[in-house]
């Protein structure tokens, strides 16, 4: 019987997922499929209901979907619980389990470019889901102190308080500034992570974001993250790489959450290489 596997969002036509693990399937020449499914809200308790009825192993779950199917589940495992969304289900029988790939899929990317996050001094800009996913995985992989930047304060506050509960086994110093003041911040900073929206495709507005953020003040041995994929060489990464810090763009976040969410639903690990081929990156 062929495995069925897919991804739940609105829109969903934009999603490289269906390429990336189609990909994976092919080379690995398994008796499955990857489809794109476009899930409006209010159809979204009816589309999980059918995940059984129609036989699916699993689904991604992209936007807008990642908070509100977390209360349609029968498990959420702990990432998925800290972070407080749900980018991937699993369907064991008539039970579906809520996981999240994101911090894991982070946390990979990094160590893949040869970052060590233990005892590590990071500074995450954002108060969104990539910046929660970011702080889970700093703090699960050991980081020493973590600050959160927002553009208030409050936003930054409210998510550490969030995600305190679910750190507390976890060392690290949780901080919140607002994202004007974290001057301060930066020399003492060993990585930041640029999880906002707001280098998304580029223009106007991605140039005075990255023109506010004095990159200058970081260490020379610092390296700079941003998880925005598209463009890939965002307006952070380049001021970034101007000032001589070591930089990581988002494919590698994107390419091992996908290749984790693979490995949950069939028990094997992908191949990689076919994977980052078909997302289209194989150069900056």
């Amino acid at each position: 019987m062929t495995t069925l596997l897919g991804i739940f969002g609105d829109p969903v036509e934009h999603s490289r997922s269906p390429r990336m693990h189609g990909a994976a399937i092919a080379v690995l020449g398994l008796d499955a499929v990857y489809v794109p499914l476009h899930v409006r809200a209010e159809k979204l308790p009816a589309a999980v209901e059918a995940l059984s009825a129609l036989g699916f192993r699993g689904v991604n779950v992209t936007l807008p979907h990642k908070q509100t199917i977390m209360a349609l589940m029968h498990e959420l495992d702990e990432t998925a619980e800290a972070i407080g969304a749900v980018n991937t289900v699993v369907c064991e029988g008539d039970a579906l389990i809520g996981r999240n790939t994101d911090a894991p899929g982070l946390r990979r990317s990094l160590e893949e470019h040869g970052l060590s996050l233990g005892g590590m001094r990071a500074l995450v800009l954002g108060a969104g889901g990539a910046a929660r996913a970011s702080v889970v995985a700093l703090a699960h992989a050991g980081a020493e102190r973590i600050v959160a930047a927002s553009r208030t304060v409050e936003r930054a506050d409210q998510m550490m308080r969030d995600l305190a509960s679910a750190m507390r086994n976890h060392a690290s110093s949780l901080e919140s500034k607002a994202l004007a003041s974290i001057e301060s911040a930066l020399p003492d900073m060993d990585l930041v992570i640029q999880a906002t929206s707001a280098t998304l495709n580029g223009g106007v507005d991605a140039e005075r974001f990255a023109a506010q953020l004095p990159l200058e003040q970081l260490p020379e041995a610092a390296w700079v993250v941003d998880l925005v994929y598209e463009p890939r060489q965002t307006t952070v990464l380049r001021k970034a790489s101007a000032r001589g810090l070591r930089t990581v763009d988002g494919l590698g976040m994107l390419l091992h959450q996908g290749a984790l969410s693979f490995e949950h639903w069939l028990g094997q690990s992908p191949p990689l290489g076919a994977m980052r081929e078909a997302l289209g990156f194989t150069s900056k």
